[in-house]
């Protein structure tokens, strides 16, 4: 193997490398010879035909094959022998080659910079402490019962209204003819909650208990019974009994209903759930100081290439959240089509782009010299909180980031990251500060609100040119089943702060 070295300027390096052919014919030939062991030919034995015979049938084929792995491991051989340490995937390409000629290949790659890491001894950083208070937890504990649903039985006499439970039995048909799901007894329905097919909830509104009420209704056009769809159909209701919501106490039974012995643990519960969100908020926090300090403390060239791919990611997500502020407006809002970007987008993108590099690769160097690695277990956990996403298939989630190298790496690098920010965390100085919750969430919504990315993305949607589409009523979802419920919506999570980088 020659290796030629063609250009080395800043982080870029181009090689010329050049296999001799005795050497492609020898790998050549050793594959023959091993596949002559077990090839059936007519009229030879198995393991006694020619390899000349066998070379002029399948030598064009194994040349194939050995020229992509002389390329792989050659290639990887350079960067050994020269120590280079590649910050992308070189680029590879095949300057000249022919049968019975040396293979000619280039590598053109960017190596990742040499640089000096700050000493982490001494960076000083500020913690937030959030004590929680009974008030805290008391206030949490209520808004727990108001999310529970009692309801009890009313007067015969009363007339049932929106937010109120009705037990009913109903028989539906269509055309005089029962249909498959449209029959039930004692079934509770909340009037209001939209879980019927549209119109069925309003028909009951006033409704008293022993009532016998006819519902008519329209199937919507797109009902996934095809034989139900755009058809006119009647309920005949009976109500059995009218229900009123009523309070949930804050008491043992509450607890109890929640899976947990007694207040007393349902408070301590609510407590380590109000700690934990302080302290992910308060980490976010220091995180944020921390990749601060340390942008401030470096200054080192960085790869085009990882430049050029920290741009594009940063204005793909610039599309998508535009997109999802326009689709928030107009549900049939197209995709957002960035405009050519002015001199000083390009610049301020520019300046995110370079920050976020900067700080991936001192991270990763700092990292990499204190020997912190990922273990599998971890990888698993992150897998199969990604598969849970995904009910009914998980099987085919961790088929999926096993057999792609790049879903695993991109697994792993939001676990390593956190690892290294942890390890210096033990090495920093981090003093402490009490606030109150309240000071703590504007700190961190003035620090969002400083952030370049959310800076450039608020100038961007404020001069984007929207379109004024007539808006249209949304139609609502039907029910799967004229009679079946549908699963009740879950409440948002919270929004996780992240730190920027």
């Amino acid at each position: 193997m020659k290796i030629t070295e063609k250009e080395s300027s800043g982080l870029k390096r181009v090689y010329e490398i050049v296999i001799a052919a005795a050497d492609l014919d020898a790998k050549v030939d050793l594959e023959i010879l091993e596949a002559q062991k077990t090839v059936n030919m007519p009229g030879f034995r198995k393991g006694k035909a020619p390899v000349s015979l066998l070379k002029k049938l399948h030598g064009k084929n194994l040349l194939g094959k050995i020229l992509e792995e002389t390329v792989n491991e050659t290639s990887q051989e350079v960067l050994a022998e020269k120590s280079i340490r590649p910050a992308v995937q070189p680029k590879i390409e095949v300057v000249s080659f022919e049968e019975g000629e040396d293979l000619v290949y280039s590598m053109e790659l960017e190596i990742v910079p040499e640089f000096d890491l700050p000493d982490l001894s001494k960076l000083k950083l500020e913690r937030l402490v959030v004590d929680v208070e009974d008030k805290q937890v008391d206030e949490a504990v209520k808004n727990i019962a108001s999310g529970q649903k009692d309801y009890k039985k009313a007067a015969k006499t009363y007339k049932a209204a929106d937010g109120d439970s009705v037990i009913i039995d109903y028989v539906g048909s269509v055309d005089g003819t029962e249909f498959e799901g449209g029959t039930a007894e004692a079934a509770q329905l909340v009037l209001g909650s939209n879980t019927f097919i549209p119109g069925y909830e309003e028909q009951l509104v006033g409704v008293k208990a022993g009532d016998k009420k006819d519902v008519v209704v329209t199937f919507p056009e797109g009902y996934q019974a095809e034989n139900l769809a755009g058809k006119e159909a009647l309920f005949k209701v009976i109500v059995n009994e009218v229900q009123k919501p009523a309070e949930v106490k804050v008491d043992d039974e509450l607890a109890k209903r929640l899976g947990l012995e007694d207040l007393a643990g349902l408070k301590d519960a609510v407590k380590g759930q109000i700690e934990n969100e302080h302290s992910g908020i308060s980490r976010t926090h220091l995180k944020r100081a921390l990749l601060d300090t340390l942008s401030e403390s470096v200054d080192f060239d960085v790869p085009e290439n990882m430049l050029e791919m920290e741009n594009e990611q940063i204005l793909q997500q610039l599309k998508d959240d535009l997109h999802r502020q326009a689709l928030s407006e107009n549900p049939e809002a197209a995709p957002v089509e960035m405009d050519e970007l002015s001199d000083e987008d390009k610049e301020e993108y520019g300046a995110i782009a370079l920050r976020r590099v900067r700080l991936g690769l001192l991270l990763s160097e700092i990292g990499s010299k204190n020997d912190i690695q990922v273990g599998q277990d971890e990888v698993t956990r992150a897998i199969s909180a990604e598969a849970r996403k995904y009910p009914g298939q998980e099987q085919q989630v961790f088929e999926y980031f096993q057999k792609d190298p790049n879903a695993m790496a991109q697994i792993k690098a939001p676990i390593y990251e956190e690892k290294v920010v942890d390890f210096i965390f033990e090495l920093a100085k981090v003093t402490e500060k009490k606030v109150s919750y309240e000071k703590m969430i504007k700190i961190i919504e003035a620090e969002d609100a400083d952030a370049p990315e959310k800076k450039s993305a608020k100038k961007k949607a404020a001069t984007k040119k929207k379109a004024a589409p007539k808006k249209t009523a949304a139609k609502k979802a039907p029910a799967k089943k004229a009679a079946a419920k549908k699963p009740a919506a879950k409440k948002p999570a919270a929004k996780k702060v992240a730190a920027k980088k």
